[in-house]
């Protein structure tokens, strides 16, 4: 079942302004309940008001159709970030939607949810995020001045998928990317959206990595320039990482945790092999403001510019836990 942790879900100011909704695990202890309030003074927002909706890892089919229920039929309900649940709410619940973006459609997952009147509206905003986090640390011609490099991604959900429709979007492309999952069934959805998108055959390959041992199995024959992956939710939504705990990174590469928040054990362990092994390890903060700045854009039909962005992530640095 839902919660709210927020103790405005039904307060009179909600009453008078509505509200946003955050989907996730355990969204009380995100960064953005701080944020958002400053957010939404930057932008001349109608509320500042964002309310947590937690579920479980293992929701039912029937708690996601219950929560996008909740948000259609509530009137001062604006709309929502969905993060972690995007697929399993995709699968549950897209026939509750009016409008369905073609990301959405073609990636089976929903990110954001805007209520427009009576219409409901879902989109996938991760692949447009994972490219604008990728573009602030990589440079545009990185895999062509790195012509071997290649991504490993461990994981194959949402953000997994997102950044390889992403990396299939570059204008440079990696060797090969490679993505990893417990067993084969997200991958063969991956490889599904892959093929409706016509991505050209070999840029992917999928490895069911069921134990620590075979994903970091992985990690050492990467050539210099690739970049690492970890969009398991592992070190965030759970204890743990998809590596072993004495992994030793491949040298010159990127170590690019998608979470800025929890135990972040891959993300700790890369820091401090940074200087040995020359590697360059990146955080998900910026991952984190891009992909609330987008839907928060969705949600209130606003027009970002890059200026918007970094004066939005200026402000949330200033409560950044």
């Amino acid at each position: 079942m839902t919660t709210s942790t927020s103790p405005f879900g039904g307060s009179s100011a909600a009453q008078d302004s509505g509200y946003m909704g955050f989907v996730g695990v355990s969204t009380g202890s995100s960064s953005i309940m701080s944020v958002f309030p400053l957010w939404a003074e930057i932008l001349g927002l109608p509320t500042r008001q964002l309310v947590g909706h937690d579920l479980p890892l293992d929701a039912s089919p029937g708690d996601y159709r219950r929560l996008v229920e909740q948000i259609r039929d509530d009137p001062q309900h604006r709309g929502a970030l969905v993060t972690t649940h995007k697929m399993r709410l995709y699968g549950a619940a897209h026939d509750l939607f009016d409008e369905l973006d073609d990301f959405a459609q073609s990636c089976g997952e929903i990110s954001s949810i805007t209520a427009r009147g009576s219409q409901l509206i879902g989109r996938a905003k991760d692949p447009l995020t994972a490219a604008l986090a990728l573009n602030d640390f990589l440079e545009d011609d990185w895999f062509a001045q790195h012509p071997k490099a290649e991504v490993l991604i461990l994981g194959a959900g949402g953000a997994a998928t997102a950044l390889s429709w992403a990396l299939a979007d570059r204008t440079d492309a990696p060797a090969l990317v490679t993505v990893t999952a417990l067993d084969q069934t997200p991958l063969d959805h991956l490889r599904a959206v892959h093929d409706a998108r016509s991505t050209p055959a070999g840029f992917i390959r999928g490895v069911v990595t069921p134990t620590p041992d075979a994903a970091t199995d992985l990690i050492a024959p990467l050539p210099a320039g690739s970049l690492i992956v970890n969009a398991t939710g592992l070190g965030k939504d759970a204890p743990g990482s998809p590596l072993r705990d004495d992994v030793v990174f491949a040298r010159d590469t990127i170590v690019w945790e998608f979470n800025y928040r929890g135990s972040l054990e891959m993300y700790h362990r890369a820091l401090a092999q940074r200087q040995e092994q020359n590697l360059v390890v990146v955080d998900g903060w910026r991952y984190f403001i891009h992909g609330w700045t987008q839907v928060i854009a969705d949600v209130f039909d606003l027009t970002l510019t890059p200026q918007l962005v970094e004066q939005l992530a200026a402000a949330a640095e200033t409560v950044r836990s």
